[in-house]
């Protein structure tokens, strides 16, 4: 058995309104939000009396999606420090292809992105650059050049 496809990357987020803003000004759709509660959600996630809200955002392309949750209860935890490093273990970041970097940057800097390093070109290949977005998620962002 093999997988058939990546469905989701899950993004949990401590202001939902501020990363819906943020990835619909990337050009993400909301796809859908719901409230999730229940017995299902405390087994899958091996806790006891979870309460959430999600809000599903798809690409323009309509191939991939991104899952942002804000939990209620148990409250957050942070197993990392603020504003960790992109050497950090774990899921560092979310790239999306972008055809205008810069204005991408300029236009996500109003809700609340802030470059990690610089944009750079990858020989004539792509402008790269890490933004670090809303709960201090870093989006990686790649405009091709050719």
């Amino acid at each position: 058995m093999t997988v058939l496809r990546m469905d989701h990357v899950s993004v949990v987020v401590d202001d939902l309104e501020a990363a819906i803003a943020f990835f619909s000004e990337l050009g993400l759709d909301v796809e859908g939000r719901t409230p999730v509660e229940g017995p299902w959600v405390d087994g899958v996630n091996g806790m006891y009396g979870v309460r959430v809200e999600i809000a599903m955002m798809q690409t323009p392309d309509g191939h991939n999606k991104l899952e942002l949750t804000k939990f209620f209860a148990p409250e957050l935890t942070s197993p990392e420090p603020d504003n960790a490093p992109p050497n950090t273990l774990g899921l560092r970041s979310v790239m999306f292809a972008v055809d205008d970097l810069e204005d991408t940057v300029d236009r996500l800097r109003p809700h609340g992105a802030e470059l990690v390093g610089k944009i750079e070109r990858y020989e004539d290949m792509f402008l790269l650059c890490y933004l670090r977005g809303p709960g201090g998620i870093i989006v990686a962002l790649a405009e091709p050049l050719r």
